[in-house]
């Protein structure tokens, strides 16, 4: 009998997906803070796993590059240069995230591990 980890591993898999792909949306952000005229964007995490988790189900694919939608941030103090990037908000939602990630791979350690200990006996 083969394991599907896609069962097994359950909505996990595809929340370390999309946290890896903020965590490239958020550095780009603060990579750009001082850039003229840039418009820092971020990802609508429960809009995003939600349609990752339908179209895993209905047998489609599951999260590609282009399936986050990333969407502009509107900024609490707007400068006059344009840029939209406010640090303290980039890093606070950059840390977030992080921890974010670090926990989903730490859920799918433990189910990995469990997966292991059954099959030992």
């Amino acid at each position: 009998m083969a394991i599907n980890f896609d069962k097994a591993l359950g909505i996990h898999a595809d929340a370390l997906r999309l946290r890896a792909e903020r965590t490239k949306v958020l550095a780009s952000n603060l990579a750009n803070e001082s850039t003229p005229g840039y418009q820092a964007r971020d990802i609508d995490f429960a809009a995003s796993l939600a349609r990752a988790t339908a179209a895993s189900e209905e047998g489609g694919l599951v999260l590609d590059t282009g399936a986050a939608e990333t969407m502009y941030r509107v900024p609490n103090h707007p400068s006059a240069d344009g840029n939209t990037v406010e640090l303290g908000v980039e890093q606070a939602a950059f840390s977030q995230n992080a921890s974010d990630f670090q926990t989903s791979l730490t859920f799918i350690g433990m189910k990995l591990r469990g997966l292991a200990k059954a099959i030992e006996g």
